[in-house]
C-alpha cells in the first residue's frame, strides 16, 4: 500500500512540474509575439523624430548701436570741505541739523566772542590816542615851518618835527591794521558755510573749548549738487577717449547701480587723470552729474558707462543666437527649406540682451535663438513660437498631478 501511494504522488508531482513548465513557455511567446511589433513602431517613431529638431527663431533687425565704454566708479564729492574754527573760545551755539543741506554763508556756529571784543575795544582806543598826537604833531608842524620863515627858529627843530610826524603817522597806520585784524577775528567767531552742500554729523558739541589748532574741526560740507563720479578704465582705452576729447566733444557718462541694471545719473565726462596707474594698468576719469534727485550717494560704488560713438544700420540679434566654437562666434540661419547652415559672424557692441553684428548676416535673415543644442550643419528643424513650446513639465516628464 505505501509503496503504491509514494508512486502515486510521484506522478502527479511530475504532472504538476510539466504544467507548470508549459504555462512558463506559454507566457513567453505570449508577451513576445504581442510586444514586439509596438517596439519595431516605436522604434521607426524614435528615428522619424530624430531627425527634426525644433526651435525658434528671429529675424535679423538693422539698427543704430551705441558704442561704450565700462568701467567701474566710486561716487565722491565735487567738493569736500573740513569746517574749522579760526579762533579760540568757547563754542556757544550750534546752527546747523546734522545731514542737512546748507547754502554758503548760512551761519553754523558761534564762538564766545567776547574776549575778542575786549581787545578790538583796546585797539580802538590805542588808535584815538595815537591819531590825536598825529594832529598835534602835524599843527606844531605848521607852526615850525611860520617860524622858519620869520627866521625866528633853527632850521633843525623844523626836521625834527617832521619826522615825528611821520613817526605818528606809521603809529596811526599800525593801529589801524591792529584795528583791523580784531574785527577780522571777531568776525570769524560767526562759523558760516564756506560752499553749498550736505553738512555731516557733529563732531564738537555746544560748550566745548574749541581751537584754530584742531585737527577734526567742527563738521564736514561735502558737495553733492552737482557731483563727481571718478572710475577707471584700461590703458588700451586712453587713445580712443583722447582722440574724442581732442575734437572738442563732450562725452556722456551714465552711472548704475551694483547690479548694473537700474540707471542712477547721466552726466558728462569732466576730465581724465594725467598718469596711468602701473600697478593695475588702469587710468582714472571723473565726471560730473547734477544729481537733483540725490541719486548717488558718497562713496557709493557704480558702474559707469562712457558713450563713445553710435554705430548706423547694423544688424542686430540676441545675444542668445551667438554660439562659439573653434573658429570663433557663429550663428545657425534657418533658411527657406528648414533647414540650419552655420555662419560665422563678428560681433559688435553688447547692449543687453541684444548684439551688433559688424558682419556674416543681412536684414531679415532668420537665426535660431533657442534649440541650438542638437543642431549641425544641414539639420532638419521646424520652427515654433514661444507661446507653442511645450509646457515645462512635459520636456521633464513630470506632471502636476503625479506631483501632488
Amino acid at each position: 500500500m505505501k509503496l503504491e501511494e509514494n508512486k502515486a504522488k510521484t506522478f502527479r508531482w511530475w504532472i504538476w512540474l510539466v504544467v507548470v513548465l508549459l504555462a512558463s513557455i506559454a507566457a513567453y511567446f505570449i508577451y513576445h509575439s504581442k510586444s514586439e511589433i509596438p517596439q519595431e513602431a516605436a522604434n521607426k517613431l524614435g528615428k522619424k523624430g530624430k531627425d527634426i529638431t525644433s526651435v525658434t527663431a528671429e529675424s535679423v533687425m538693422l539698427g543704430d548701436v551705441p558704442v561704450y565704454l565700462n568701467g567701474l566708479g566710486t561716487v565722491t564729492g565735487l567738493r569736500t570741505v573740513t569746517v574749522r574754527s579760526r579762533v579760540d573760545g568757547e563754542l556757544q551755539h550750534v546752527h546747523y541739523k546734522e545731514g542737512a543741506m546748507v547754502k554758503e554763508g548760512d551761519l553754523l556756529a558761534e564762538i564766545d566772542p567776547r574776549t575778542i571784543e575786549i581787545q578790538l575795544m583796546q585797539m580802538e582806543g590805542q588808535l584815538q590816542r595815537d591819531e590825536a598826537l598825529l594832529k598835534n604833531a602835524e599843527l606844531d608842524s605848521e607852526r615850525y615851518k611860520i617860524l622858519l620863515a620869520q627866521d625866528s627858529i633853527a632850521t633843525q627843530q623844523v626836521a625834527t618835527q617832521a619826522s615825528l610826524v611821520k613817526q605818528y603817522q606809521g603809529t596811526v597806520a599800525t593801529d589801524k591794521a591792529l584795528v583791523a585784524n580784531a574785527k577780522l577775528q571777531l568776525s570769524y567767531t560767526k562759523i558760516t558755510a564756506p560752499i553749498s552742500g550736505r553738512v555731516g554729523l557733529r563732531l564738537v558739541d555746544q560748550g566745548n573749548m574749541i581751537k584754530a589748532s584742531d585737527a577734526a574741526g567742527l563738521a564736514v560740507i561735502t558737495q553733492i549738487q552737482p557731483i563727481a563720479v571718478v572710475f577707471t578704465l584700461p590703458e588700451d582705452s586712453v587713445p580712443v577717449v583722447m582722440k574724442q576729447l581732442s575734437t572738442g566733444k563732450s562725452l556722456s557718462v551714465e552711472a548704475f547701480d551694483r547690479s548694473a541694471k537700474n540707471k542712477l545719473a547721466e552726466g558728462q565726462l569732466l576730465a581724465v587723470d594725467n598718469q596711468i596707474d602701473p600697478s593695475t594698468g588702469t587710468v582714472k576719469l571723473k565726471s560730473q552729474f547734477a544729481n537733483t534727485d540725490s541719486a548717488l550717494f558718497i562713496n557709493q560704488f557704480v558702474n559707469v558707462r562712457m558713450l563713445m560713438d553710435t554705430l548706423k544700420s547694423v544688424a542686430i540679434i540676441p545675444s542668445s543666437a551667438v554660439q562659439n566654437g573653434e573658429k570663433g562666434s557663429f550663428v545657425y540661419v534657418l533658411k527657406d527649406d528648414e533647414t540650419v547652415m552655420v555662419r560665422s559672424v563678428k560681433l559688435g557692441t553688447v547692449n543687453g540682451e541684444k548684439v551688433a553684428v559688424l558682419d556674416g548676416l543681412k536684414a531679415q535673415e532668420l537665426v535660431v535663438i533657442d534649440g541650438t543644442d542638437k543642431l549641425r550643419e544641414g539639420a532638419k528643424v521646424k520652427r515654433v513660437t514661444p507661446d507653442s513650446a511645450p509646457p515645462v513639465w512635459q520636456d521633464k516628464g513630470e506632471h502636476p498631478r503625479r506631483n501632488k
